[in-house]
């Protein structure tokens, strides 16, 4: 059933586009673009890119099949867990020429990009929680670099907004399904009803999404149960 909410989209055209986003910002930005924060904590703009440089190593063991192998290495270097391994990807990069990142970056996401495409919607990876679905992965990484995009200030047309929003709605919905989280939600045709622990509320497409992938603002007002139940992409 959960798979119903996806349907109308195409995974890899979304990566597609999200990778290209980033790509035109990346490549104009100047030095102190570079060094602006982003909306990740304690992490500049370079920063977010030495982050999806270094995930490529992930990205690439899942399609290869080597991802026990990989946490063994990060294991055997001092590296452990999710987040352990993004600062250290970032660390990684930090004393290198941005231009040097920014072609890794291109370059090993283009071969993810391509063989995720070639394995096609149905076909198997490897994952850390076992085999999954290259579709399901793809949407799952499409989120990712929407969540990015929009952290480091990649622009957003106005004629794609409406339909990029509907699309992270029903990804955050299609996560929250797969988790089986606790929290309820009901989509309507202009907002997203939540309800969890008896507390409920009322959130705009917009406010979904973000609370989906962790970034609602502090004034947002939304009940704190309603924000921890909602968080799943990030």
């Amino acid at each position: 059933m959960a798979d119903e909410l996806l349907k109308h989209f195409d995974p890899f055209d979304i990566f597609d586009t999200e990778a290209a986003r980033l790509d035109r910002f990346f490549s104009g930005l100047d030095e102190a673009g570079w060094r602006r924060p982003s909306r990740c904590e304690g992490w500049s703009v370079r920063d977010v890119l030495g982050h999806l440089a270094g995930e490529e190593l992930y990205n690439h063991a899942c399609l290869d099949g080597s991802v026990q192998d990989l946490l063994t290495r990060l294991s055997k270097a001092g590296v452990s867990g999710y987040n352990d391994f993004n600062e250290w990807s970032v660390r990684q990069r930090r004393d290198l020429p941005v231009a040097e990142v920014l072609e890794e970056w291109r370059v090993q996401n283009g071969e993810t990009r391509r063989r995720m495409r070639e394995l096609g919607p149905d076909g198997l990876i490897d994952t850390m929680a076992g085999p999954y679905p290259c579709g399901r992965q793809a949407f799952h990484y499409d989120s990712e670099y929407a969540t990015h995009a929009d952290d480091v200030g990649a622009p957003v047309s106005d004629a794609e907004a409406d339909d990029r929003t509907l699309w992270r709605v029903a990804v955050g919905r299609f996560v929250l399904a797969e988790q089986e989280a606790k929290v309820q939600v009901e989509q309507t045709a202009d907002e997203v009803w939540a309800a969890v622990d008896g507390v409920t509320a009322s959130l705009s497409y917009p406010e979904f999404v973000e609370a989906t992938v962790g970034r609602l603002p502090a004034s947002h007002g939304i009940d704190p149960r309603i924000v921890a139940a909602l968080r799943c992409l990030a």
